[in-house]
């Protein structure tokens, strides 16, 4: 998997949990979902569990998105598989199971690139070291790359895991968003949309690092679209160059090629946009 649309020639189209929109968050389903809807990456998140695995899920307990209760650290990964995970979010997906990082790493090999944020506080070490013997079982070092909000726990990954690739997450503009990577030698950024700047883009570009951008959800970018839409009728072009339409303004950044990965929980929804708005 390579990062930068300048060398994929494509922006990479990012699944959040998957295809988490038509199919419950971190499972298979969500995940195949994705790739078949175009889909070329699957954002997703790890716990630890009691026996030393490592468990797709994004909450440090299992109440929310399964049948069970309880902490993931308090369950074997075989007692996490026999929870239904897939009820909650529609009796048509009864019987999902939570998976393990082995067998979704197993799953994406050679056709799905994975971007695993780190959900683990307390059992930082043991997953880290987990995570590094199923990269090296299942040969997928170059099929992932490792996130997270905790820039010094990255570069402890990196450390600890030879080759390995790296995202920062950040939800703030700093004075120099190129320091901030090489701050903590990652390859990769996650922007929020409201935090993106395209000189920013630009100057991470120029220094190798790439830039991940998280959308919302179609609704709601249509409801702002709308607002703006509405505001610029009632008071001329000058509300319009004030308040530009999000799909506007993201689309003349993918197709300028300052965005490598547009992430979001619609899968279908990112890849029509994505092909509308091509490389230039």
């Amino acid at each position: 998997m390579k990062l930068l649309a300048s060398e994929n020639g494509f922006v990479h189209v990012c699944g959040h949990r998957g295809h988490s929109v038509g199919a419950p968050e971190n499972t298979m389903a969500a995940f195949r979902a994705t790739k078949e809807n175009g889909g070329t990456t699957c954002e997703i998140d790890i716990v630890l569990t009691r026996d030393g695995e490592i468990a797709v899920i994004h909450d440090l307990a299992v109440d929310r998105v399964s049948d069970g209760h309880g902490l993931v650290a308090g369950l074997t990964m075989a007692e996490l598989a026999k929870l239904d995970a897939g009820s909650w979010f529609d009796p048509a997906f009864a019987g999902e199971r939570i998976p393990s990082l082995r067998e979704v790493l197993l799953y994406a090999k050679g056709h799905l690139g994975l971007v695993i944020e780190i959900k683990e506080r307390f059992q930082f070490d043991p997953l880290v070291d987990r995570l590094g013997e199923l990269l090296e079982e299942t040969g997928t070092h170059d099929d992932v790359i490792i996130i997270s909000f905790d820039h010094p726990a990255l570069l402890e990954v990196k450390r600890r895991i030879p080759g390995v690739r790296t995202e920062g997450i950040t939800h703030a503009r700093h004075v120099s968003m190129p320091a901030v990577a090489q701050s903590a030698n990652l390859d990769s950024l996650s922007i929020e949309l409201a935090r993106f700047h395209p000189e920013d883009a630009r100057e991470l570009h120029e220094a190798g690092v790439a830039i991940r951008c998280h959308l919302p959800r179609p609704p709601v970018i249509g409801y702002y679209d709308a607002l703006g839409a509405e505001m610029a009728e009632e008071m001329g072009a000058y509300t319009a160059s004030l308040f530009p339409s999000i799909t506007e303004r993201v689309g003349e950044w993918l197709r300028e090629g300052l965005i490598d990965s547009l992430s979001g929980d619609d899968v279908v929804w990112l890849h029509k946009f994505v092909s509308q708005n091509p490389l230039g």
